[in-house]
């Protein structure tokens, strides 16, 4: 297939597609380069420097045509969406609703939703399946599960073949690629970067949470994985038209953890700097990926936390000797 990847220069996004050309397919990679970076789209992949709200530039990336759409680009910080969600549902559902009428009247047939688990709010039961309660408690959450419900009405009404993959805690590096967003809002390369010397604490936002040790449990997943669930998913619309899927680990780990393990693979003692709770955050988000697993025929390869924090940490390690 000739698949058009937005945000395709992002973390995910550009892992994503490197795992679609490694698995045949041909890549048009359209991002605006706001926030992600031109080195790490891959070589092999087309790149056109373009808004995903901007007609024209879809339809120089669609060019003489694509089967698919794997769509990554939006804003994703919970927090910030908490304190500008006008922004985020300009971009992440107004721009994609602009892309997704684009792609409709060209023809496009398939559409893979880089979704996300903030759909479900806070829990009512943990793990977290597919036909839990959709309640988000913040407007980035919000603003993803928009996209799903236009998404089940351009299904109805066009016939266009979906898969909204709600993923937990992206982590983790390639050989290539890893977390170099600017700033950095999430977990783990905020901790290294104090294992690195280059961050003086890294803040604890909530230590009164009903968890086992008062601090917020995520689900963390190898961004490798993820990238295979993308390929497995678009795949898989031969046979499913329409697919709502949660990617995970399927096992929790608090944030007091998570700093643990960074101090095991690095070494280096982190300082710890306690705040109260942020806006929008929930106690616990723990996935079940049985649907993914019956599904799409996907497993994650990699479960252990020190595993993927030493993978995230040897690509920092290499960013710094260049």
């Amino acid at each position: 297939m000739r698949v058009l990847v937005t945000g395709g220069a992002g973390y995910i996004g550009s892992t994503t597609a490197a795992a679609l050309l490694g698995a045949g397919h041909d890549v048009v990679v359209l991002d605006a380069l706001t926030n992600g970076h031109r080195d790490a789209v891959p070589d092999g992949a087309a790149f056109v420097e373009g808004d995903i709200a901007d007609r024209t530039a879809v339809i120089e990336a669609i060019g003489g045509g694509v089967d698919a759409c794997v769509h990554f680009a939006a804003l994703i910080e919970a927090g910030e969406s908490m304190r500008s969600p006008e922004r985020f549902f300009a971009v992440n559902t107004g721009g994609s609703l602009r892309l997704l009428d684009t792609l409709v009247g060209a023809g496009v047939g398939r559409f893979v939703l880089s979704s996300t688990a903030a759909v479900y709010g806070d829990p009512e039961r943990v793990p977290i399946s597919e036909d839990d309660r959709t309640e988000p408690t913040n407007a980035y959450g919000e603003s993803k599960l928009l996209i799903e419900r236009a998404l089940a009405w351009l299904h109805r009404i066009h016939g266009l073949r979906y898969a909204a993959l709600r993923y937990f805690n992206a982590a983790g590096a390639t050989g290539d690629r890893g977390e170099r967003h600017d700033p950095e809002t999430h977990l783990i390369p905020l901790v290294l970067q104090v294992a690195a010397g280059t961050r003086d604490a890294i803040a604890v936002f909530g230590t009164d949470y009903p968890t086992p040790d008062g601090t917020a449990v995520r689900d963390y997943v190898h961004v490798a994985d993820l990238a295979d669930a993308h390929v497995l998913a678009l795949e898989a619309l031969d046979r499913h038209p329409r697919l709502v899927c949660n990617l995970g680990n399927g096992a929790g780990f608090s944030v007091r953890e998570v700093i643990e393990a960074v101090r095991r693979v690095t070494g280096h003692p982190i300082g710890v700097r306690e705040e109260g709770r942020r806006a929008g955050d929930p106690a616990q988000l723990v996935a079940s990926s049985a649907r993914a697993a019956d599904l799409l025929g996907w497993k994650p390869s990699r479960h252990d936390l020190d595993e993927i924090v030493a993978s995230a940490w040897a690509w920092h390690q290499r960013r710094r000797e260049v």
